[in-house]
């Protein structure tokens, strides 16, 4: 797909987008190349950290929810490194008129976690104009859920979603402890 390009699946309430993202969610980015490493640095560490964290959580027994919360958020960051790491390395640059091509003859578009994370599902749920009373907004088109994710993303807003609801469970005080 070239950047941009998308399938309806269901109306136009999800739909697949292509689009390329440099760095973190809402496609923010730390300056430059020097920024790009320091971010992918500190995704690979806090893998390694949280890879430990479900290790000593199985050790002690912790609930099966904590542990399902951690190992979401460790896939999804996983998942993100692993775009970022080799998707530069694997394919041509993508452009809104071309796609990437798969193993270009002179190599591909990064080095080595320098590539770019692919996001492509879309919910565009609600699509208006606001209305022209409102301040500062008033009268200018508005979409409900516009960012644009990708599975790995969602893992990890699904494993965040479950600890904070949980949390009290999770990190509550032992009965045993009194105040």
């Amino acid at each position: 797909m070239y950047i941009g390009q998308e399938y309806h699946v269901l109306g136009d309430w999800f739909l697949i987008h292509f689009t390329e993202n440099e760095g973190m969610a809402f496609g923010m980015k730390l300056g430059g190349s020097a920024g790009k490493l320091i971010l992918s640095i500190f995704r690979i560490v806090a893998v390694i950290v949280i890879g430990y964290y479900i290790y000593t959580l199985t050790r002690k027994k912790q609930p099966a929810g904590l542990l399902l919360s951690m190992s979401l958020i460790l896939a999804g960051a996983l998942g993100n490194i692993i775009d970022s790491a080799f998707y530069g390395l694997l394919f041509s640059a993508s452009s809104y008129h071309s796609v990437a091509e798969f193993l270009p003859e002179g190599g591909g578009y990064a080095p080595f976690l320098y590539g770019k994370v692919v996001d492509m599902l879309y919910f565009p749920l609600i699509e208006t104009n606001l209305p022209d009373w409102l301040p500062i907004w008033g009268g200018k088109h508005f979409i409900f859920f516009r960012p644009v994710f990708n599975l790995a993303d969602s893992s990890i807003t699904i494993g965040v979603i479950i600890l904070i609801v949980f949390q009290k469970k999770f990190f509550g005080k032992s009965k045993d402890h009194k105040e």
